[in-house]
């Protein structure tokens, strides 16, 4: 499986959430909504998740193992750094 685009569709300076972000992967499967969030420990992603009728969020789609999840993180959260700059440089001009 490789990752063929990443779109980072939003990007906060306020909250936890950072980021909303999409990944295609082979060209042939896309997954939204995917969140990045600043934690205690640095920024993680958060997949797409959905509340259940006892008030748990479970995810829609999520990877099956460690190796993959961190084969995501690395790549969203790499795109989400060079879209942070963009947008810090696009607020600093106006």
């Amino acid at each position: 499986m490789q990752i063929t685009d990443v779109r980072v569709r939003k990007v906060s300076k306020e909250g936890k959430m950072k980021a909303v972000v999409s990944i295609t992967m082979d060209n042939e499967f896309v997954v939204h909504d995917i969140k990045v969030i600043e934690g205690e420990k640095g920024l993680f992603i958060a997949m797409p998740s959905r509340k259940a009728g006892d008030g748990e969020y479970r995810d829609i789609a999520h990877p099956i193992n460690s190796e993959t999840r961190d084969k995501i993180q690395k790549i969203i959260l790499e795109s989400y750094e060079i879209a942070a700059e963009e947008y810090e440089e696009k607020e600093s001009e106006t």
